[in-house]
């Protein structure tokens, strides 16, 4: 039987049916006062199934009468028109969770599609489908991925695909909302021809900020439309937060805007009170990290690289830093070069540190040590063919390579190890890690060839990135390449507890595809790293083509088998106990309701070949 999915109201029809005051206020969980009845106008939503029960989500705003509580009756059928009952209860919304409701429906039966829907005094929801986790064998399991929806920048024409498409699960790999303000990382046209605006027009800082921002992506039909009709397993990004977070900061929070850790908390209670996650006993504070078993098919495990245990990330900016060269100054006449360590037990005074100049007039760097030379230099009036090089070698040994810093937090490294041997142990055939950032290595492109009429601000990018790149310094910090000890680890439990271990990633908005080995060349296992929704990708910011820039990246990245810089969509990952495919699914627009979709190539990974084929 086929789901019917009921177009929703728009949020500006909300204010216009019931009054501003109480579209606005209802949305944002205060009390009010109103002639109409309930509301369902959020949709509904079902996530985190397990063989036995799933999540069922929705929101309901309240109508006339005392709006301290909500009770709601919910139901799980077999049919769409509910004469088949097999599980049921009722339920309790308040101001204290802002009139969200979630209730954990069990006692369903394994590998189970059902209907589900909430009752308020007589006034149903949409309908909803969903599905519960299969026992034992699988012959077939179909998974949707998606990342990075970002609603100034357009249309999420790639849900309504989503929604549209034979699916099992979909899998959100978090930036499922942006904090940011009106009109910054927006489009022009989104915002002037689409009215794609925010709520709150600030960058969400508070509760009730973080809160507003849900219920604005909630009336988007096209969300609406995915919840309505596919089970959602989800983890958050950094944007569900602010940009760039860390355990213990982010990049997009100063001390102006108040405690960090305030912030946080409201951020994570706004996102389980928003999405169909199971929360743990001891609340929303709770690690989210989590595993899912899927039959004797695959064990899901997914991952927190963004908040629980990051350390903060490094920056090229601010953490690597220019070559140097010490001088004992103590005989100004003959002044010589000396370590660190014998600089350290000198007085002050007794020693000098210079920038080192290298010539490179020759092609190859050659350090310019004469203290005569170099003790008055104006760094930025050099002689020709003279430059300032970073100390990389430090830079690794100090920093990037350190073996303390991590990710997940040493914590959630051993639970996800203890996760693999149980499901080696159970004999799981397919291992699926879904967390948000790029595990495989990724080299920086060169892109010096193709600058010829290029905005100097570019030119003086690309410049600067290659000088980093000549290096072999990775291209994004933020990702796992930032963190390299803790990858490592990671991979050595992969290759010894995993027999065809997948890594799935969001964060980048592009789409991927790597073969992935350790430090030592070994083979671990497959990544796919899905599209995003609406956020602009690579090509947003390159003066070159998607073509060549895709091909610098893969002449610059080994592991990299195939790369989208051009295009919006999701991932869909197919497993059998035989092999898993992907194949990415491409929409040709988000700035109008009408699109085509074209899809990519099939990636194809056999079981125990740990690589894709002919890859």
């Amino acid at each position: 039987m086929s789901l019917s999915i009921n177009r929703p109201i728009k949020r500006r029809s909300v204010i216009q049916g019931v009054g501003a005051t109480l579209g606005v206020l209802a949305l944002r969980g205060f009390s009010v006062q109103a002639a109409e009845p309930a509301h369902f106008s959020h949709g509904v939503a079902s996530g985190d199934p397990l063989s036995d029960r799933v999540i069922l989500w929705t929101r309901v705003i309240p109508g006339s009468g005392d709006h301290s509580t909500v009770e709601a009756i919910w139901q799980v059928a077999n049919d769409a028109d509910f004469t088949e009952v097999v599980s049921s209860g009722t339920a309790t919304a308040s101001k204290a969770t802002d009139y969200t409701l979630k209730v954990d429906a069990t006692g369903l039966p394994a590998n189970g599609s059902f209907f589900y829907r909430f009752i308020v005094a007589g006034k149903s929801s949409p309908t909803g489908r969903t599905k519960t986790l299969p026992l034992g064998k699988v012959s077939e399991y179909k998974i949707g991925v998606a990342s990075c929806s970002n609603y100034p920048q357009g249309y999420f024409n790639a849900y309504k695909h989503m929604a549209d498409s034979d699916l099992d699960l979909v899998l959100h790999l978090g930036d499922y909302i942006y904090e940011y303000a009106e009109g910054r990382y927006a489009s022009k046209v989104a915002l002037e021809q689409l009215g794609r605006h925010v709520e709150p027009t600030s960058e969400i800082l508070k509760l009730e900020d973080y809160r507003m921002r849900y219920g604005l992506y909630r009336t988007d039909p096209d969300l609406m439309a995915v919840h309505q009709r596919h089970p959602f397993i989800c983890v958050w990004d950094d944007h569900e937060l602010t940009n760039n977070t860390w355990k213990d900061g982010a990049e997009n929070h100063n001390e102006g805007e108040g405690d960090f850790h305030q912030r946080i908390r409201a951020a994570r209670q706004a996102y389980h009170e928003w999405m169909p996650i199971r929360t743990a006993v001891n609340g929303d504070q709770a690690p989210i990290y989590r595993s899912f078993q899927i039959g004797e098919l695959a064990d899901l495990h997914m991952l927190d690289t963004r908040l629980h245990g990051r350390d903060r990330g490094l920056e090229y900016a601010k953490d690597l830093t220019y070559q140097t060269i010490i001088f004992d100054v103590r005989n100004q006449n003959a002044p010589k070069i000396i370590s660190s360590a014998q600089a350290a037990l000198l007085e002050d005074g007794q020693s000098l540190q210079l920038l080192l100049p290298f010539d490179l007039s020759s092609g190859k760097p050659i350090a310019v040590t004469d203290y005569a030379k170099i003790a008055d230099l104006d760094p930025k009036a050099l002689p020709k063919g003279w430059a300032y090089l970073p100390d990389a070698a430090a830079f690794r040994r100090e920093k990037l390579d350190n073996p303390q810093r991590t990710i997940l937090g040493f914590d959630q490294e051993d639970w996800l190890a203890d996760e693999l041997k149980a499901g080696q142990v159970r004999g799981s055939k397919w291992q699926i890690i879904g967390q948000q950032v790029l595990m495989g290595r990724t080299g920086i492109p060169n892109l010096t060839l193709d600058l010829e009429g290029k905005p100097k601000e570019y030119v003086d990018f690309v410049r600067r990135l290659q000088s980093l790149e000549k290096l072999g310094l990775p291209f994004n910090l933020d990702a796992w390449d930032g963190y390299p000890a803790s990858r490592q680890r990671v991979f050595e439990q992969l290759i010894s507890h995993a027999s065809n271990p997948i890594v799935l990633a969001g964060d980048t908005h592009n789409a991927w595809a790597f073969n992935l080995a350790d430090d030592n060349g070994r083979a671990v296992g497959i990544e796919i790293g899905t599209p995003g929704i609406s956020s602009p990708g690579m090509e947003s910011n390159s003066a070159t083509t998607p073509e060549k820039l895709a091909a610098a990246f893969k002449q610059a990245s080994t592991e990299l088998v195939d790369l989208d810089t051009a295009h919006r969509g999701w991932a869909e990952v197919t497993l059998t106990p035989s092999q898993m495919t992907n194949q990415w699914h491409f929409v040709d627009t988000i700035l109008q309701r009408d699109f085509n979709v074209t899809s990519s190539q099939v990636h194809v990974c056999e079981a125990g070949q740990r690589k894709f084929r002919n890859g």
